[in-house]
């Protein structure tokens, strides 16, 4: 067991934000093996539900088997009762797959936000420990120089666009000092009663500091 945890690493730089009246997910896109830099165009960003999204860190393949049972067990619980699921009943659901497995764990850890009466931004680590977040969450192993970025630029009552701004300051800053986290550009979605958009590059470039 004290082996599973010192070889635990989540190589990356995921944020997620709450907004006014949405979430702002972000990660870097470098997926790393060891010392490698595996793949620079690695997916962090989920789409669960048209009002719920996921960030991962961790095991690609561990993260991409809860993906799964979320999207089943949200797409299962909305048959079953004709309503929308939401960020907090999702949550709960992977809650209770992590702490089941917590002897042979699931190598991941997730941010996931949402909409229900109002956004909606919760940490996940590992075990099954459920963080509600106001403001801001993060993950990876890019964590201090992102949330320094976020302490020093977050405010309450931020637009969209004002949010994403600061996500992608943060992701950036992981990018820049974490030697895990990199990647060709930075991931960003965007959870709003619109439904759920993911950027395009060109419109990232636009909030990332010019190249000297």
């Amino acid at each position: 067991m004290e082996n599973i945890i010192k070889d635990f690493k989540t190589g990356t730089t995921t944020v997620g934000l709450v907004a006014t009246n949405s979430v702002v997910l972000a990660a870097d896109m470098r997926a790393s093996f060891g010392h490698i830099a595996y793949d620079e165009e690695s997916q962090k960003l989920y789409k669960i539900t048209d009002r719920i999204g996921v960030t991962n860190a961790g095991s690609v393949g561990d993260s991409l088997t809860l993906v799964r049972f979320l999207r089943s067990h949200a797409r299962l619980y909305e048959i079953e009762r004709d309503i929308k699921i939401t960020p907090k009943a999702l949550v709960t659901y992977l809650s209770n797959v992590l702490n089941a497995n917590r002897y042979y764990p699931f190598a991941a850890q997730f941010v996931m936000g949402g909409l229900n009466n109002g956004p909606e931004l919760f940490e996940i680590t590992p075990y099954g420990g459920i963080l509600k977040r106001d403001k801001f969450a993060v993950s990876g192993s890019g964590t201090e120089p992102a949330m320094t970025t976020l302490d020093q630029n977050y405010k309450k009552g931020m637009t969209e666009e004002e949010g994403i701004a600061v996500a992608i300051k943060a992701v950036n800053a992981g990018k820049t000092r974490d030697i895990y986290s990199g990647g060709k550009s930075i991931s960003v979605m965007v959870i709003s009663e619109k439904g759920i958009r993911n950027l395009k590059d060109s419109e990232v470039q636009k909030y990332l500091p010019k190249k000297a």
